[in-house]
């Protein structure tokens, strides 16, 4: 195998590489903005159970 070969080889590794990283952070970041608004939801309905229900609250 020539060193033009061996070359070709690698770069082929690294684009392979790249493709599967480029991959894994669109599916990492999907899950990271599906979890921030489901967070997101429930901090605004609990947020506003608390103020509906502020008059029953007694100290």
């Amino acid at each position: 195998m020539g060193r033009r070969e061996e070359r070709r080889l690698d770069m082929e590794r690294v684009y392979k590489t790249m493709r599967n990283i480029g991959a894994l952070s669109i599916g990492v970041g999907i899950v990271v903005t599906v979890i921030g608004i489901a967070a997101g939801t429930i901090s605004i309905i609990n947020g506003a159970f608390l103020l509906k229900r502020k008059s029953e609250i007694t100290f």
